[in-house]
């Protein structure tokens, strides 16, 4: 044992030094270091969920927070479950809006489960605001409410939970608890993907709304919030004045509210706290009830503590710019709310899409393009990213494949034509990035064994042809990551034929692929040296070695500089009359994957500058701007005909920095963050995609892999972190 743990040990019996008070010192860099004061137009990523051991898979409520639109209070929404929020009066004088705010408000803290904000609705009147998701079921808004003026006020909060439609039903109030108890149904129908009915996902809900404190009144209402003010904002002079909310306990009602009224003379303070608990109506209602008056007596210092040990870990970095800090600390958020603990099928760890919104294809399995994700979130927690690479490992089929999807529904494959379907091949790749940040040879020689496995499988059963180059398999609409528009694989541009005569990609030699087993083959390599493995580290090089001379023998055009997926069956550019030379980001993959030789790297970096083609104000879009089918906009989920998609992104600048071109790398960084930033700032939303001209964008919100920022920006500052 080290002589400084044996003094402390022996200063803590003797009470000199207090253990907690040394941990709350130990915190304090982490504290200066996560402190945000963000406004309104800041890139801030407002989108929370419980701490993964306290959330489940089915049930579970996350929610977005809007604290910069004027024409609302500050709110927090959950994707189909409606919003909770307070309407203050002061004085008799009713502040409904953010806009009408003495001072708006300022988020100080932001973490994955919990925000904290500063505000003054009215002068004198300063309100300290704790947004925390407890649990899958219960979130809580808890308010410090200060009176600074010379004077005293009376000042009424009305905690409001709004569903906006017919379906929230008041299904009594329960005076012991001061709390409403109310149903309402929720749709199992998504724009991009609706959730499968034979799973867990509740349709008949139960909600909880109650505060900490002796509700004065409380009641249910029908129309429009607008109509609400005119309940509250009562006619001094009339003779039938009424104080109170309408205590209605049964029916249907748009919006519930809860009326607390608290008379502060200069200086006091009162601590209020409303909170929503949700949850199936075939759970038992006591349970939650219960839950709930224990929540409502917690102290939330241990919880936001929890959020600064998460953060320890972190890099600090001194960034160049505050917009960068709040993207860098936002991609970690993002991540770590998408965590779930062991369930179901799988003991480790796992993650979602999207907690919300939630949505069918996002919600329950992870993919390995969507893991790439770990490659920042690492840092954060290396065990819990560990733990989401070996919910593959341990469901590994036994001849090596890894699926499509794995988590705790199990292995997804996806048949299709006899043959099971596995995803983009990144899976040692990503493993290696854990290794280098985790030191686990534990992990490693467990990863490297599971990689092995894989890679052999890819191998076998992605050369039909035996002619070392692959195709993806029949399945290949989903298992290219394509899903949708795309240039080459797609025949159509409209996309109206079937699947199988739609998706030409397992008829196709597929640069994409080629390259991702050479980069798989390299990190294997890597992984069996770091092992001690010299023979095997030596034979995967010798692979890599090999396919990449096979990529410049069959894939690279002279003609124009550049790398093309070719036909199975001649290697010629031609599949029937159409011509395969359409140019994609995948061709950047040959310096990611240390494919290209120096010379033709050069060619393809002077593709890649070229404004009119790839380098666009918000990044590399996955088809060159000059060809037929590119567009910018993202009007839906899963385009490759010219979005910006950012772990692609990532991996050009990656594949830059691998052949010395630094500054190049440098000028892409800033067009990503310059994405980041913008959409952060306007909606404060993460997206799947980001048009690479446009600044108005329609897809998949709250995207897991967009976590791959933090990445980025370490690389970005490699060397520049704050020495504590």
């Amino acid at each position: 044992m080290k002589p400084f743990f044996i003094l402390f040990r022996i200063l803590v019996i003797l009470g000199i030094i207090f253990p907690s008070t040394l941990y709350a010192q130990n915190l304090k860099p982490v504290e200066d270091y996560v402190r945000m004061d963000a406004r309104a137009d800041d890139p801030l990523y407002t989108t929370y969920a419980a701490a993964m051991k306290r959330s489940r898979l089915y049930g579970d409520k996350a929610y977005k927070m809007n604290y910069y639109s004027d024409c609302m209070p500050v709110t927090y929404s959950s994707d189909q479950a409606g919003s909770m929020f307070c309407i203050l009066k002061v004085d008799e004088v009713v502040i409904r809006n953010i806009g009408e705010y003495f001072r708006k408000p300022v988020v100080v803290f932001s973490f994955p489960d919990m925000a904290i904000l500063e505000y003054e609705p009215f002068r004198g009147i300063r309100v300290k605001e704790t947004f925390f998701v407890y649990s899958s079921a219960i979130a809580l808004v808890d308010m410090e409410v200060k009176n600074t003026d010379n004077i005293p006020h009376e000042v009424v909060v009305y905690p409001i939970l709004e569903l906006g439609n017919d379906s929230l039903e008041i299904i009594g109030y329960d005076s012991l608890r001061q709390s409403y108890i109310l149903h309402h149904r929720e749709s199992l129908y998504r724009l991009i993907s609706s959730m499968k009915p034979d799973y867990g996902y509740p349709t008949r809900l139960r909600n909880i709304f109650t505060t900490n404190q002796t509700n004065d009144s409380y009641g249910g209402y029908r129309g429009h919030l607008d109509d609400f003010y005119s309940q509250v904002k009562t006619d001094y002079y009339s003779t039938n004045r009424l104080d109170n909310l309408n205590t209605q306990y049964t029916g249907l009602v748009d919006y519930a509210a809860i009326q607390l009224k608290e008379r502060l003379r200069p200086g006091e303070q009162v601590n209020l706290r409303y909170l929503r608990g949700v949850q199936s109506q075939n759970e038992e209602v006591e349970q939650l009830l219960n839950e709930m008056e224990a929540v409502k007596k917690m102290h939330l210092r241990s919880f936001y503590d929890d959020n600064l040990i998460l953060f320890a870990k972190v890099p600090k970095i001194r960034f160049k710019t505050g917009g960068e800090k709040l993207v860098y600390l936002s991609s970690f958020n993002l991540v770590r709310g998408s965590m779930y603990p062991p369930s179901g099928k799988t003991t480790h760890n796992f993650y979602v899409f999207s907690r919300n919104p939630l949505w069918g294809w996002g919600h329950g399995h992870q993919v390995l393009h969507e893991s790439l994700s770990m490659l920042s979130y690492v840092y954060m927690d290396p065990n819990s990213a560990e733990g989401s690479q070996q919910v593959f490992m341990e469901q590994q089929r036994e001849d090596g494949l890894i699926a499509y999807r794995h988590g705790p529904r199990g292995l997804q494959d996806y048949p299709h034509k006899k043959m099971s379907t596995t995803s983009a091949p990144f899976f040692s790749w990503i493993n290696l990035e854990i290794y280098n940040v985790s030191k686990d040879r534990e992990f490693l020689e467990e990863a490297y064994n599971s990689g092995v496995r894989y890679t052999n499988w890819i191998i076998k059963n992605r050369d039909s042809d035996g002619d070392g180059t692959f195709e993806w398999g029949p399945y290949g609409l989903i298992e290219n990551v394509r899903d949708w528009y795309n240039a080459v694989f797609q025949v159509s541009a409209e996309r109206y034929l079937d699947v199988d005569k739609e998706d030409i990609s397992d008829e196709l030699e597929c640069l994409d692929l080629t390259l991702m087993v050479i980069k798989e083959e390299r990190s294997l390599a890597e992984m069996a040296k770091a092992l001690g493995k010299t023979e095997e580290s030596r034979n995967w090089l010798e692979k890599a070695d090999k396919t990449s001379q096979l990529v410049n023998e069959r894939m690279w055009d002279d003609s124009t500089g550049f790398y093309y997926s070719v036909n199975r069956d001649d290697h010629g550019w031609y599949f029937m009359t159409r011509d395969l030379r359409r140019q994609e980001i995948i061709a950047f993959l040959a310096l990611w994957a240390e494919a290209a030789p120096p010379d033709r790297a050069a060619r393809l970096v002077k593709v890649l500058s070229d404004t009119t083609k790839f380098w666009r104000r918000y990044g590399i879009p996955t088809l060159s701007a000059d060809d037929p089918w590119y567009s910018p906009n993202v009007d839906y989920c899963c385009k490759w005909n010219g979005p910006v998609w950012l772990l692609w992104d990532y991996m050009v600048y990656d594949g830059l920095k691998n052949y010395g071109y630094d500054s190049l790398a440098h000028q892409l960084a800033d067009k990503m963050v310059d994405a980041v930033v913008m959409q952060l700032s306007k909606n404060h939303n993460f997206w799947e995609s980001y048009s690479p001209d446009n600044e108005v964008l329609n897809s998949p919100s709250n995207y897991i892999w967009d976590a791959i920022m933090a990445k980025l920006l370490i690389e970005e500052y490699q060397g520049l972190a704050i020495r504590e």
